[in-house]
């Protein structure tokens, strides 16, 4: 197994969000299989949904409004081709509280990376616990992905009275959910193009990392991915007592400030049915490119506000980007 290498300084999450430097299309090309831009262009995939939930891929360009910092902008280039290539980051907690979770997120997996991938699609495998393992770096091949899924295993740290989720009793402890995601998506996805997803099969509990919350946020924005939570939640592990447990709002912080959202298994929503749905909501993405008014390069953050004309309909993006300085 590799350790995913987190910096030594925070200060490296300023790499560059847009994919390097191309020729732009013209504005009235349809932009097909994939969006080529310049670093003057922002791009932003969307998911629309009507009021019963239900994806919506009927839009057209003019049936959006959008805004940068409450300034109006155009958007230049539109495409709704469900065919773009994804890169998809799985990351699977195999802390203590998940122990008796471990062999479902396995099968569960190997079935979504068989059924999922297509031609050109890429993905790759994160275990995190005590410490974040990379089980598999990016490749296209299924059978690769479910080798990485065999090495999936308990990775937790002890602590003794009075540290666990319950009031003295010993629990398992070590869940660096915030490091995972952040050197994921620095080191791996930062360096990828086209779509990018991180699925995270968690608690939505971290305890040890050495980055917080708003760090992997960060990171997720500028490498451009959106983060889907799965809520997975072994109750037995926390005992019955409610006490201590406080993941959802983690994940679904996460999830909105880069355009995914969170999923919660339970009853009939169990992996397997989550797995569908990320992945027809992946499929059925518009992709919408404009060049900011506000043409500084300052680092600064920039929030999106992008909308449907259609008032019953919701627009699922992220709330916004950095605007950093080109790499040359």
């Amino acid at each position: 197994m590799t350790k995913l290498v987190l910096p030594l300084a925070v200060a490296a999450l300023a790499l560059a969000q847009n994919p390097p430097a191309q020729k732009p299309p013209s504005p009235d090309d349809d932009l097909g299989a994939a969006i080529k831009v310049d670093v003057d262009v922002v791009s932003l995939y969307c998911s629309v949904r009507n009021k019963q939930n239900g994806l919506v891929n009927t839009l057209e360009k003019g049936d959006f409004e959008l805004a940068e910092d409450g300034k109006p902008q155009t958007i230049k280039y539109f495409s709704k081709e469900t065919d773009i290539p994804l890169t998809i980051g799985m990351l699977i907690d195999v802390s203590g509280s998940q122990r008796n979770l471990i062999e479902t997120e396995r099968r569960a997996g190997a079935a979504f990376f068989s059924r999922v991938l297509r031609k050109k699609d890429v993905a790759f495998l994160v275990s995190f616990g005590a410490t974040q393992d990379l089980l598999q770096d990016v490749t296209g091949s299924p059978r690769l992905l479910q080798d990485g899924l065999q090495q999936l295993k308990l990775n937790a740290g002890f602590a003794g009275i009075n540290s666990g989720p319950v009031p003295t009793m010993s629990h398992s402890r070590g869940t660096v959910l915030y490091d995972a995601v952040y050197a994921s998506a620095n080191d791996i996805l930062s360096k990828e193009v086209g779509r990018k997803a991180m699925i995270l099969i968690t608690d939505g509990e971290d305890e040890g990392s050495t980055l917080n919350v708003k760090q992997a946020i960060e990171a997720a924005q500028k490498a451009d991915s959106i983060v889907y939570g799965i809520l997975y939640v072994d109750r037995q592990f926390y005992g019955g007592f409610g006490m201590g447990y406080r993941g959802e709002g983690v994940l679904k912080q996460m999830a909105e400030e880069t355009g995914g959202r969170v999923f919660t298994v339970g009853g009939k929503n169990n992996l397997d049915s989550i797995f569908q749905q990320i992945q027809e909501e992946m499929r059925t993405q518009y992709l919408i490119g404009y060049t900011p008014t506000n043409s500084q390069k300052d680092g600064s953050y920039r929030k999106v506000d992008l909308k449907a004309n259609q008032k019953d309909l919701k627009v699922q993006v992220r709330k916004g980007y950095y605007a950093l300085p080109s790499v040359q």
